[in-house]
């Protein structure tokens, strides 16, 4: 196997971790609307249940940087599989064990937990693999597979609440959903085992030799010995210095720069249209019943159209001319969804605007945080930098799948601004991510993360 066939096999492993991020957050949104009638659920209590594996999604991003920095990045993934697999598990226990409300939501946070370790430690071992003019692009299969794994889900949901009554999808269709993802979970674990450690990570820990071996699989001799000396040139640079540390000075306005840019990702409303949907085809857009996951498959569709088209454009167009062009995307999306529900409009024009906005996120802040957050970091404070970042994501993710319904079941969205106040806030938001991409995001296109180290410290 030559070296560029070995790099993808590595990302795709690796992305595994990202497919399932998809597929565990995208399952609720086939299950939700069956599982609140079975339980009976209130807008709030709906919220909770939704939002509840994001809770472990925090927990598991908080403590993902210290799992990495002692026991490296496959390890941790190997974790977070065993954990999705429990979760699967659980949520679709078999009919024969009466399930509540707080049952459910522990293996939902369970499966937030792999959520959160895989999310941090899945881009970031994709990084430290991947050689820098294609970095870019490696990074996005992480991305790839996050929509994959929605675009998945959301078949694997039709077609079990397809073959269904709706009374049978009520009473054990959601749980069949929420065990659909044992097969990925399972793959996902047993494939870990063959892929190497990350060679930054080995570095790290002195065992030098053993990086050089892994770098040597996927680098000619001599580029890899270059990159071996480029690590442990900057291991050696830090080691030099007082210590550093996320508080260092410099270094806690980097970090500052990736938590925002991480928190604004979500902020965007993307997961709002994601775990929310199906509410918002039947009852903001219109759409009856019987069409709700068909839309929700053309929904998906369209989010891995766009993820194609970033993977190839980041290495050659460059991560802030993509956050531009995608921002630009998602605020005319959102304007056409909230027009047209101003207007009483809605139809082809709003379901128009919710695919715009989702082509426009998957071509921009989908795949490019992640490819900025897994290389902006120093090597020495990469883990616990990203663990900080990405636990805020999910904090962000939190507020925003909690608030959603309620903002949208509110008296005064209703009366004074017929269903659009959600989407004008996520449009101000979306405002506040080109300031922050013009004024603070460096391009790094084609730099090697000690060229990225550099740049910081210049």
């Amino acid at each position: 196997m030559n070296e560029k066939s070995y790099l993808i096999l590595i990302a795709a492993v690796a992305s595994l971790g990202g497919l399932l991020f998809g597929y565990d957050t995208g399952v609720i949104n086939g299950a939700q609307y069956y599982l609140s009638q079975y339980f009976d659920l209130d807008p709030a209590t709906k919220g909770w249940v939704v939002g509840s594996a994001l809770i472990g999604c925090f927990v598991g991003a908080v403590i993902a940087g210290w799992l990495s920095e002692l026991i490296g990045r496959k390890s941790s993934l190997i974790i977070s599989a065993i954990l999705f697999s429990l979760s699967a598990w659980g949520s679709g226990l078999p009919a024969m064990f009466p399930e509540t409300i707080s049952m459910l939501v522990a293996f939902r946070i369970m499966g937030g937990l792999g959520i959160g370790i895989a999310s941090m430690n899945a881009p970031m071992y994709i990084a430290e693999i991947a050689p820098s003019n294609i970095r870019g692009k490696m990074v996005t299969y992480y991305q790839l597979a996050i929509v994959i794994g929605f675009f998945v889900v959301f078949l694997a949901t039709y077609f079990i609440g397809n073959g269904l009554s709706e009374q049978q999808n009520i009473d054990f269709g959601w749980k069949r959903m929420f065990w659909s993802e044992l097969l990925p979970s399972l793959l996902f674990l047993v494939l870990m085992f063959f892929i190497p450690r990350s060679p930054r990570w080995l570095a790290l820990k002195g065992r030098d030799d053993e990086a050089l071996q892994v770098l040597n699989k996927i680098h000619t001799p001599d580029v890899a010995q270059t990159e071996i000396e480029e690590i442990k040139a900057s291991l050696a640079n830090e080691k030099k210095g007082k210590g550093i540390s996320i508080f260092t000075k410099g270094i806690f306005a980097i970090v500052m720069i990736g938590t925002v840019l991480s928190m604004l990702q979500q902020f965007t409303g993307i997961n709002a249209v994601l775990y929310y949907g199906a509410d918002i085809f039947e009852k903001a857009l219109g759409f009856g019943k019987e069409d709700v996951l068909k839309q929700q498959v053309l929904l998906a569709f369209v989010n891995l159209v766009f993820t194609f088209i970033a993977m190839y454009t980041v290495d050659k167009l460059g991560r802030k001319p993509l956050l531009f062009i995608g921002s630009i995307g998602m605020i005319l999306g959102f304007l056409l969804l909230a027009i047209s529900l101003q207007t009483d409009n809605v139809g082809l024009i709003s379901l128009i605007g919710v695919l715009i906005f989702i082509g426009s996120f998957a071509l921009s802040m989908g795949p490019v945080v992640w490819v900025l957050l897994s290389e902006m970091f120093p090597n020495k404070i990469r883990s616990v930098a990203m663990s900080v970042a990405v636990a805020a994501q999910w904090a962000a993710n939190y507020v925003v799948s909690q608030s959603f319904p309620i903002v949208m079941e509110s008296e005064v969205n209703a009366s004074q601004w017929s269903g659009a106040l959600p989407y004008y806030i996520f449009i101000a938001f979306i405002l506040v991510i080109v300031f922050v991409t013009y004024k603070f995001v460096p391009e790094t296109k084609g730099k090697t993360l000690e060229e990225i180290e550099a740049y910081w410290q210049a």
